[in-house]
């Protein structure tokens, strides 16, 4: 694909302008925002990939991991900022994530040591496992708000802290992963994932294509249940003191 013709699949974003001009929805500064960071954020990226896959150097690699991280972190702490200390329990939980994922997948020799197989894969895990996180701080911070005085109760009766947000983390958790699993339900039914529409394009074996993508999806499964799970057990126990008692002050702004 050539530059212009790029240019020209714009059209795909001045139709979406076009109607929400149409129809008053007040879309437009988002959309154009949105367009032009994509295109300049994939193309710097494009230029980054090409000189590390040409480099071939671990460094490099390293360094890439630990940008996708650090940005992750940044967009999903957004969403717990009422959590204390959130940012290092995302920093933690994507670097497990990514760790485990790549131990695995390296260690059991499932794929190659390179650039060109750990970044863009590393990057569909750590961009779920962003996504997932931002999905259960979200549903978490508002199950705690919402279920105080409930927590409160569980807590003069005798019960622990774990015990108190028990009903909020499993209904937390529950609903984060709801997206990732109800997905993988009706893949190739409903959709073609990128990965593999992305390799057919470029040429390969269907059934190659598939391969790769089924181990794509088992990762994001592990990835979902792994995220959700890892944060809010690091979470829960900032809301409460030495004493077991709730925090209600404890959901502030970092």
């Amino acid at each position: 694909m050539s530059y212009l013709t790029l240019s020209i699949t714009l059209i795909f974003v001045i139709i979406p302008l076009i109607l929400s001009k149409t129809f008053k929805l007040g879309l437009e500064r988002d959309t154009i925002i949105a367009a032009v960071r994509s295109i300049i954020q994939l193309l710097a990226v494009g230029y980054v990939l090409q000189f590390v896959f040409n480099a071939e150097n671990a460094v490099y690699i390293v360094l890439m991991l630990l940008l996708m991280i650090g940005a992750a972190t940044q967009n999903a702490r957004k969403k717990g900022t009422s959590i204390k200390g959130i940012t290092w329990k995302l920093i933690v939980t994507f670097l497990f994530i990514e760790i485990l994922t790549q131990s695995i997948l390296l260690g059991l020799d499932i794929t190659p040591p390179t650039a060109q197989y750990v970044i863009p894969i590393s990057g569909m895990v750590i961009g779920n496992s962003m996504v997932l996180g931002i999905l259960f701080l979200n549903r978490f911070t508002a199950e705690m708000e919402t279920r105080q005085n409930q927590t409160e109760l569980i807590l003069s009766l005798g019960g622990t802290p774990k015990q108190a947000v028990h009903t909020q983390l499993i209904t937390s958790i529950k609903a984060s992963t709801i997206p990732t699993i109800e997905s993988q339900k009706t893949i190739g039914l409903v959709q073609l994932p990128g990965m593999m529409s992305g390799q057919i394009i470029a040429g390969a074996d269907p059934v190659q294509a598939v391969l790769f993508q089924l181990l794509i999806l088992f990762l994001l499964l592990t990835t979902a249940v792994t995220t959700s799970i890892m944060l809010g057990y690091l979470s829960y126990p900032t809301l409460f003191n030495q004493r077991m008692q709730f925090l209600r002050e404890s959901l502030i702004r970092e």
